[in-house]
């Protein structure tokens, strides 16, 4: 095992004996839903920066995998969607971790009566070499753990994640990225690239790594605000700003024309007649928004038109539109 996952597991295990408060703050309010009640103890214990669960993921009893389980609040909320022995698979490399999240599945039992320990499968599991079949599971799901990895690691827990979804299964990540460059200093310094922060990536080189693993389509669901690292504080001569990014990647087929990746554009269509068809597929009706991914959106803008719109991209994509 190299050394930074040595010093990772260590911060975990004592994260798993100890509640750390402070050691990850999600960005993406807590789910709120009919009958389920979250025990203080896992939300104490929720290290993630973000949220992968989402309802539009989670239709026809899915089978999930959880890589990382935390104090299993996440393993809660995919079991309320998936209520059927062993529905979520729950991995980690840190026996405390696993052990932690059997304790607190007892506590979500006494206040959620839908609710059974054995929804959840744990088990001891490396994410770079994950114990599951090759086309097995509908989701996959991780929150700020991929960027603790460095990019040939990254690389392999990607291809992973990819190897056990079934066609047309949903990857969905949450991690730190940051446009500013990160000192060397920082990138190796393994207490900070376990506590989620100096192995953040710019987000468009996070985004071709899951490319080129062979997903077709890319959402970006969320991006905010996270953290900064100043030189007061961290062994840096600029300011570095860190945000959290909400991710789903779909095993589809790759078009031939490359990954369809959804950053939030929006094209409206404000001309003389009822829609605008652009010939390869695309139909924007009379100045109705519709979504489009970014290849659509730079394909219409380089039609230089006047009276179409493209907006910018938000990082907040929802789902529907083209493509």
């Amino acid at each position: 095992m190299e050394t930074y996952l040595e010093t990772t597991h260590d911060v975990y295990k004592k994260a798993a004996e100890s509640p750390d408060v402070g050691l990850c703050c999600t960005t993406t309010p807590i789910w709120q839903l009919p009958g389920l009640e979250i025990p203080k103890i896992m939300q104490e214990m929720n290290y993630g920066c973000g949220s992968t669960v989402n309802s539009r993921d989670l239709v026809n009893d899915p089978t999930i995998l959880y890589v990382g389980v935390g104090g299993g609040m996440e393993l809660l909320q995919f079991s309320y969607f998936s209520r059927k022995k062993g529905g979520v698979i729950g991995l980690d490399v840190v026996d405390e971790m696993l052990e932690a999240s059997r304790r607190n599945f007892k506590e979500a039992e006494k206040s959620n009566d839908w609710f059974k320990s054995d929804f959840v499968d744990l088990r001891k599991g490396n994410a770079l070499e994950l114990p599951i079949e090759d086309n097995s599971v509908d989701v996959a799901a991780q929150n700020c753990l991929f960027n603790i990895f460095t990019k040939s690691d990254l690389k392999k827990a990607l291809e992973e994640m990819y190897r056990v979804l079934k066609p047309n299964g949903r990857l969905v990540l949450s991690d730190p990225v940051t446009e500013d460059p990160m000192p060397e200093s920082l990138k190796n310094d393994e207490t900070l690239r376990a506590l989620c922060l100096s192995g953040s990536l710019p987000l468009d080189e996070y985004i071709n790594m899951i490319k080129e693993v062979g997903f077709g389509t890319i959402e970006i669901r969320a991006k905010r605000p996270y953290r900064i690292l100043d030189p007061k504080h961290y062994d840096t001569d600029h300011v570095i700003f860190i945000e959290s990014v909400e991710v789903c990647a779909i095993k589809d087929p790759m078009p031939e024309d490359g990954c369809c990746v959804f950053t939030g554009k929006t094209a409206i269509y404000y001309g003389s007649e009822d829609y605008f068809d652009d010939g390869v597929g695309h139909t924007l009706l009379q100045n109705q928004p519709l979504a489009v991914c970014d290849k659509t959106g730079d394909a219409l803008e380089s039609l230089g038109r006047k009276d179409i719109f493209v907006s910018e991209s938000t990082y907040f994509y929802d789902g529907g539109g083209c493509c």
